[in-house]
């Protein structure tokens, strides 16, 4: 095996469309994408939802990964629903002890949330949060750190030595868009960019990244009965890394009764009304901006990984 080997997913969510036609474009012209002269593996995520334009058939997929599923679907399979198949499947062909073993993942998505082009990283692993700060000192983009969720687990990128997600919106979902397609482009591209100039000795890192730590998800107003109550303030919708002050309007009810944000000032709003997440009862996140200095422990955690 030539190290690093980088496996790249789409479709995980099978609603998402801009990344599989990506891929399939890339099979189709080797040279559009610059790949670095990496060893690169491409796969759909869950080829089933993307054939049925669903997001999953029986649970997120990206919620699929914790160890107590992968290990029922293997242990259970008659057992299993067909997305923890699905993952254990992924696990076995491109995992770090596959058939075909990589060494980091990147794992492409779409939101119908104002979140233009940015990194998506969970926990706080070194080689994740340097590789990620790579692509930021390239292209400026945004990184969010989602942690201390006990809701939100089981994410496809844990599973790999490295994984970094491309979160790319707003697009309605089953919509091709090109500029969606190209700003995905461009970012896996710096990532590509990033890890050989790990290998190669030539990479330049920043002093500090710049992190949206997750903080917390605020589900809309709700009657008794689950419906929902208020809708999310037109002032708010759209405003995706914007700061919030106390009092600010996140919600309004049918009678055009705001109700403000009651949190401290600063917190910065993220995945706003997210198609997606109506089912999970979020209608925004929470996150923190903080700058961190890059340690010495990240860089050679990455390097590690990919000499």
């Amino acid at each position: 095996m030539v190290r690093p080997r980088v496996l790249v997913v789409a479709g995980t969510h099978g609603n998402e469309i801009n990344g599989p036609w990506l891929l399939d474009q890339w099979q189709q012209h080797p040279n559009l994408v610059d790949s670095q002269g990496l060893d690169v593996q491409l796969a759909i995520g869950n080829p089933a939802a993307c054939v049925q334009g669903r997001r999953y058939l029986d649970r997120d997929l990206n919620r699929s990964f914790r160890p107590d599923l992968l290990e029922k679907a293997s242990s259970m399979p008659a057992e299993a629903d067909r997305e923890m198949l699905q993952a254990l499947a992924l696990l076995e062909q491109f995992g770090p002890k596959g058939q075909t073993p990589c060494d980091l993942v990147v794992d492409l998505h779409s939101t119908t949330s104002a979140m233009g082009n940015c990194l998506v990283v969970y926990g706080r692993r070194p080689v994740d949060l340097a590789l990620a700060a790579l692509v930021q000192h390239r292209l400026g983009l945004p990184i969010y750190l989602h942690e201390a969720d006990s809701a939100q687990q089981g994410f496809l990128a844990e599973r790999w030595p490295c994984g970094v997600v491309i979160e790319v919106g707003p697009v309605p979902q089953n919509v091709r868009r090109s500029d969606i397609v190209l700003q995905t482009r461009l970012a896996l591209e710096a990532l590509m960019a990033g890890i050989v100039a790990v290998r190669d000795g030539t990479a330049r890192y920043p002093d500090q990244v710049v992190i949206h730590r997750h903080l917390g998800s605020l589900d809309l107003p709700r009657r008794s009965s689950g419906e929902p109550d208020s809708l999310v303030h037109p002032n708010l919708q759209g405003r995706d890394w914007q700061p919030l002050k106390g009092g600010d309007p996140v919600f309004i009810s049918a009678e055009s009764n705001p109700l403000g944000f009651e949190g401290e000032d600063g917190v910065v709003p993220l995945f706003i009304n997210e198609a997606a997440y109506a089912e999970k009862a979020i209608a925004l996140s929470f996150s923190k901006q903080e700058t961190w200095p890059l340690p010495r422990e990240w860089k050679e955690a990455l390097s590690q990984l990919v000499c």
